[in-house]
């Protein structure tokens, strides 16, 4: 009998241990909360399947509702008396000194209270509650059983740390439904943003109608294809309104962009009247920057741009209205007789002023409509408008400027908040536009420059994650370019900045990504991370793996084969002996799996280095090549016109500012044998060999990027050969290298010698 009562013991100790490791808390909140108390304990969520509120106030009920749809509750509206053992919504009078978008949320025994000292602190609040539940009420089926249900018992006090906190996206390059703007707009409800920037017309179309100009979506809408075929669509007004009122339910506000004067050939298209030549045009079917803009010095310009902005403030009430001002060459405006006479008539002394004249007085037709503008940072070029809001994309240069001048800043720098770029090896990866953004970089940044004075950071708004569609052809694409860095960028805008740790993001991460399985979202699965896509060994080599998806596989195979299909699990480093095709991929917990990458592992000899005949002729010999060249290999078939010797691996000064290539050559010391890893950072195309090896190979057009490789080298002097090419743009070269014992740095000029130091002899 004493033995079956131990038995009996031991089963309840069992069962009791793992209830209560069951019933750990586990919060994962994103954005991370501004003050977070955690009870070591669980408490059931309330079995009444209703909503309490505490008034009649119209946009708490819209709070409200949003949670009841989410849960399939009902409202009941108890006039500021909380029944307890509810889910209670808590509207109080704003308090002076009190972020309006602050909330308070409590889980206890008695209920759930949030409480907001605006409708949209308590929505935030509703956030967060979302995600203490399972993920699955995110999928839209409610919760299909609510009694026993347990949540953590949580004490928070949130508020943001920017009030501006926006996601914008391209409709004009490619367009999306209207079903999807709004799924686009509820992923900003689960990040607590707060302003969706929807650009509505470029160059290749205009997407909003405008009832006044008829042309704009009957031929500014569409493009023709070079195959014959047609791409097109815009939103009618009635679409906009609901577009612009789903928005306002999750308490999300729209901000329009309409081009100007500037990424307007689709308008021009419709109604050629408004250039400076007059036409006729076609709605441009290639990206980049056409020489056609609206012309500054017609009056019917004016107020055409002023006719659609009326119609367009109709359907928009928020407070901003984005109209572009940027990359608009001024070669037609300095030809143009009428833009000539305005400069003239208006005292201007460039067509930068002549700029500066046209986004000012679209600004005071804003004012006067009760809209305040906002410009990409180019609207500084000639003086900026008085009242204008700066939206900083090109580095943060014009928003530090813009905040000295007293004016409020959006920051939206390229390096940080492009979600165009590519997420990781490109090889691997979508199509993107070019450049390189991770979810690290992303999560890294801060919005509030340091250059910046205590009075000029109050004019810095926020920031915004800017989703450009040239490469992007559909909805499921976007939400994998979008996501998990919109998670990234929804915490650096909201959460204080000492709370912000990357390692304990990720953590929480894990839980988002199984939010965004419940809500069916094309999110790109972090793909496996070594420290290089080649390796060079000796005699053998370990190579490790992680993932940004913590809570996830990854499986490889060494031999080139899928690891989808027979990859292995990985769990310690892979020590290889012999030359390997490493491939590999993430696969979630739901299944779903990474981009596939590729590493190359090549067991090589050491490379036998020379010894010097003479003292070293420092330099670097190097040969000029004019022309447009589309691979390093074109400068094959070239003379150069110009040489010379400089002191460090970059740009000569007598590169042109014009398409060019480049040979640079000489000899580099290794001073101890071992694997050397060089670092290619180029704009355009490069590569580097060594001897007779290519090491790096970073060929081709693409933006600023940096490749490296390795090469196994012995003691002494080696012969090298550096090709780049530029095709036009933000010329630029960077050579680094780094070894075992040795950090990654710049090639010191005592290691590099000139072509015409006479070596002799090979040394082991």
């Amino acid at each position: 009998m004493k033995k079956i009562a131990s038995v009996f013991t031991v089963l309840v100790l069992i069962i009791a241990f793992w209830s209560c490791k069951q019933e750990t808390p586990d919060v994962r909140i994103i954005p991370q909360p501004a003050m977070l108390s955690i009870d070591p304990q669980m408490v059931r969520l309330p079995s009444v399947k209703a909503i309490y509120v505490s008034s009649h106030d119209t946009a708490l009920a819209t709070a409200a509702a949003y949670l009841c749809e989410k849960l399939h509750y009902s409202v009941v509206n108890v006039e500021g008396k909380n029944q307890g053992h509810c889910i209670y919504l808590e509207l109080a009078p704003p308090a002076a000194g009190v972020n309006p978008e602050s909330y308070t949320l409590v889980t206890s025994k008695e209920g759930v209270t949030i409480h907001g000292n605006s409708a949209r602190g308590v929505f935030y609040g509703i956030q967060t509650l979302m995600q203490l539940l399972p993920p699955e009420v995110f999928g839209g089926n409610g919760l299909l059983k609510n009694s026993g249900i347990k949540i953590p018992k949580v004490s928070i006090q949130d508020e943001p740390r920017y009030k501006w906190r926006g996601m914008h996206l391209d409709v004009g390059r490619h367009i999306y439904s209207v079903e999807f703007i709004k799924k686009y707009i509820d992923m900003l409800a689960m990040h607590k943003m707060n302003v969706f920037h929807w650009h509505l017309t470029e160059d290749q179309g205009w997407r909003i109608e405008i009832k006044k100009y008829p042309k704009l979506t009957e031929i500014g809408s569409i493009r023709k294809n070079a195959d014959g075929t047609t791409y097109g669509g815009f939103y009618t007004q009635a679409q906009i309104k609901e577009v612009v009122a789903y928005a306002a339910s999750r308490f999300i506000d729209v901000m329009p962009e309409i081009e100007m004067p500037g990424h307007s050939v689709a308008a021009l298209a419709a109604y050629p009247e408004l250039s400076c030549t007059g036409g006729p045009f076609q709605v441009r079917t290639a990206w980049g920057v056409s020489e056609d803009v609206y012309c500054a010095g017609k009056e019917s310009t004016f107020n055409f741009v002023q006719d659609v902005l009326t119609e367009v403030i109709s359907l928009f009430p928020f407070k901003y209205l984005h109209i572009g001002g940027d990359e608009c060459p001024k070669d037609r405006w300095a030809k143009c007789p009428d833009c000539q006479k305005r400069m003239k008539t208006e005292g201007l002394k460039n067509e930068m002023e002549l700029q500066s004249y046209f986004i000012r007085r679209i600004e005071k037709f804003l004012v006067s409509k009760n809209r305040s503008l906002v410009g990409w940072d180019e609207i500084l070029e000639g003086g900026l408008a008085p009242e204008a809001t700066v939206m900083s994309w090109r580095g943060e240069a014009g928003g530090i400027e813009a905040a000295h001048q007293g004016h409020d800043v959006i920051m939206s720098p390229t390096t940080y908040c492009y979600f165009d770029f590519y997420q990781g090896d490109r090889r691997f990866e979508p199509k993107a536009i070019g450049g390189f953004l991770s979810l690290e970089k992303v999560y890294s940044y801060d919005p509030t420059p340091a250059e910046l004075n205590i009075e000029e950071a109050k004019h810095v708004l926020g920031a915004q994650g800017n989703v450009w569609t040239e490469y992007i052809p559909d909805e499921k694409q976007v939400e994998y370019m979008a996501l998990p860095r919109m998670s990234a960028l929804a915490e650096v805008v909201w959460t204080p900045k000492p709370l912000r740790d990357y390692e304990k993001f990720l953590f929480r991460m894990e839980r988002q990504y199984q939010r965004f399985d419940a809500m069916k979202i094309n999110y790109r699965v972090p793909t496996p991370v070594t420290t290089a896509e080649s390796f060079i060994f000796i005699d053998s080599l370990v190579v490790d793996f992680h993932t940004a998806a913590q809570d996830a596989q990854i499986l490889y195979s060494i031999d080139g084969s899928d690891p989808a299909v027979k990859g292995l699990v990985f769990s310690s480093p892979i020590i290889l002996k012999a030359n390997a095709q490493i491939k590999a991929i993430t696969r979630m917990k739901s299944g779903r799996t990474s981009a596939m990458v590729e590493i190359t592992a090549e067991k090589q000899e050491m490379m036998l280095g020379m010894q010097l005949a003479t003292p070293t002729t420092p330099g670097i010999d190097y040969e000029l090549y004019e022309g447009l060249f589309k691979s390093t290999k074109d400068l094959d078939s070239q003379k150069s016109v110009a040489r010379g010797v400089v002191n460090s691996f970059g740009l000569p000064e007598a590169s042109s500012s014009k398409p060019f290539g480049l040979i640079m050559r000489g000899y580099l010391k290794i001073d101890k044998p071992g694997i050397y890893r060089f670092y290619l950072k180029s704009d355009d195309g490069s590569t580097l060999s060594i001897g007779n090896r290519e090491v790096v190979n970073h060929d081709g057009e693409h933006s600023s990027t940096e490749k490296s490789g390795e090469t196994a080298l012995g003691k002494g002097w080696h012969p090298y050969e550096l090709r780049y090419f530029d095709a036009g743009g933000a010329k630029s070269l960077g050579v680094s290298w780094s070894a075992s014992g040795m950090p990654k740095e710049t090639i010191p000029a005592v290691n590099l010698a000139s072509l015409a130091t006479p070596m002799m002899m090979m040394s082991h």
